[in-house]
């Protein structure tokens, strides 16, 4: 069996996490494939957590270590990895944070906020300073700079992921930003609309009642993994991967999409307010 490129373990926990898993693997003579087999990930994943680059999913953990007969090792270390990868988001987010990077399919529903990849920097700011009225200047720059940074999803020539969303109407209409700086918000959005980045739809505000009022939503699938919900709260928030649940999360977006407005008409009503909000008129 051919031996992959030698990762660097000093690099930091989930790097050293990672080669430990290799060297198991390679000392029980299996591929990543075979190892992967009769879990529900495939072997692109189990790669990318050998190299520090992904975390292990405590399930997968399990199985790897039944597979490899090490004790329970992999899937006791998998917290320390995950402790290991804070970056400036809050600590349930970060599931959620690194499964966008390698997702197939991003859907989001967001109701009172622009979702975070969507956000300008001056648009972060006021979201961060909002939640967080007596963090120092360096805290709020550490959040600001953390969730911006997410925005290189839909950067370069790199393959992203299918993007889209669905906002509420009062979102254009009951900005948290002066009119210049909510024009240039809205123009991000249909910037990314008009290069095929991203699907932006507008749920009206007078739609009535409808699915996924009391929650936001982000759901993720992958070409290597089970898909899985993202739900979050002012202070807390939750990845779902029961797939029941998962199920019912998916069918609910069906029938939020399906009340929304179409794209183009969406793509209409963002621009149009963006417009009115540059020459100081309200947005109808």
């Amino acid at each position: 069996m051919a031996r992959g490129k030698d990762i660097d373990g000093s690099a930091g926990v989930p790097t050293f996490y990672g080669k430990e898993l290799r060297y198991q693997r390679e000392s029980a003579g299996l591929t990543l494939q075979q190892l992967v087999e009769g879990s529900f990930y495939g072997p692109s994943h189990l790669s990318e957590i050998e190299r520090g680059e992904r975390r292990m999913p405590a399930e997968l953990a399990e199985h790897v270590d039944k597979v490899l007969k090490t004790d329970g090792f992999f899937e006791r270390r998998c917290e320390d990895v995950r402790k290991a990868r804070r970056t400036g988001h809050a600590e349930y987010f970060e599931r959620a944070l690194e499964a966008e990077k390698y997702a197939e399919t991003i859907e989001e529903w967001s109701p009172t906020v622009i979702p975070g990849l969507l956000q300008t920097e001056p648009y972060t700011r006021a979201v961060v300073q909002a939640a967080h009225p007596l963090a120092s200047d360096a805290e709020v720059d550490e959040k600001v700079n953390a969730s911006t940074a997410r925005a290189c999803l839909f950067e370069g020539e790199r393959k992203t992921p299918e993007y889209w969303a669905i906002l509420h109407e009062s979102l254009l209409r009951h900005p948290m930003l002066p009119p210049e700086a909510t024009a240039d918000q809205l123009d991000r959005i249909s910037a990314l609309s008009r290069s095929r980045r991203i699907v932006p739809q507008i749920l009206p505000w007078n739609c009535g009642p409808h699915p996924l009022m009391p929650s936001t939503v982000m759901i993720m699938t992958f070409p290597d993994a089970p898909p899985l919900v993202y739900t979050e709260a002012q202070y807390s928030g939750d990845t779902i991967d029961d797939p029941a649940l998962v199920k019912k999360y998916r069918k609910a977006y069906d029938r939020l999409r399906a009340v929304a407005l179409p794209p183009e008409a969406s793509l209409a009503m963002i621009e149009e307010a963006a417009e009115d909000y540059r020459n100081g008129k309200q947005p109808r």
